[in-house]
């Protein structure tokens, strides 16, 4: 999924950059309150990231703004200061969560997933779509009970198709979801990406689940003949 991290303490900012993208996500960083705003704005971003304490604009500020335009992308708060009444503060201002610093890596993505998952209506860390299962938490996918070798770039990819299942999706949301760039017409990495992927989790004598769309883009469904 594709995350906005706004931080401008550049050391946190990478290592939360290592850290998310290490698990598969794509992140954009923001230095101040400006371009975290700016960037909210114009990109769909699944979840954001955000210091209070910034240059220009907090982050109570920005989430307020966002709010105020409908923007309602999930939230989680970072901050050095733990009293109540600034936890009071950001979930007021339209935040979702608040970390303390110093926090581990492995509660900011415990975290995230919790919000994520609430995002998608679900209540568990799995997502399915026919026999296909793809653990969250696990980093495996399953299909009929065999497991799938996958990539991080096709366990990223396969969770937002599952994700954005039974509707397809463009090779520009795609693009900017799973690797994080404008959509570029002279690239052909998706359509890559998909083959291999499809020959992963649609295996000789497995209904196929991965479509391709003339014109529109892919979908990972189950089709009634």
């Amino acid at each position: 999924m594709r995350i906005l991290v706004a931080e401008d303490v550049g050391k946190v900012a990478e290592h939360i950059r290592q850290g998310l993208e290490a698990e598969g996500y794509s992140v954009d960083i923001a230095v101040n309150g400006e371009e975290a705003l700016w960037l909210a704005e114009i990109h769909p971003y699944d979840l954001l990231v955000l210091d209070v304490m910034m240059p220009g604009k907090d982050g109570f500020t920005v989430v307020r703004q966002l709010r105020r335009k409908q923007i309602v992308t999930p939230v989680i708060f970072l901050t050095s200061r733990g009293e109540v009444e600034d936890r009071i503060r950001g979930l007021d201002a339209g935040g979702d969560d608040y970390l303390t610093k110093p926090f581990s890596m492995a509660e900011l993505l415990a975290r995230m997933r919790a919000l994520l998952r609430r995002q998608r209506g679900q209540g568990c860390n799995e997502l399915r779509v026919a026999d296909l299962e793809l653990n969250l938490v696990e980093h495996q996918a399953t299909r009929g009970g065999a497991e799938i070798e996958l990539t991080r770039r096709e366990f990223a990819l396969l969770e937002f198709l599952m994700v954005s299942s039974p509707k397809p999706v463009s090779k520009t949301a795609i693009l900017e979801h799973v690797w994080n760039q404008q959509f570029d017409s002279e690239t052909n990495v998706v359509s890559v990406y998909v083959k291999h992927l499809r020959r992963k989790i649609d295996r000789p004598g497995w209904k196929p689940l991965l479509h391709t769309l003339r014109g529109v883009g892919f979908a990972l469904r189950e089709e009634t003949a």
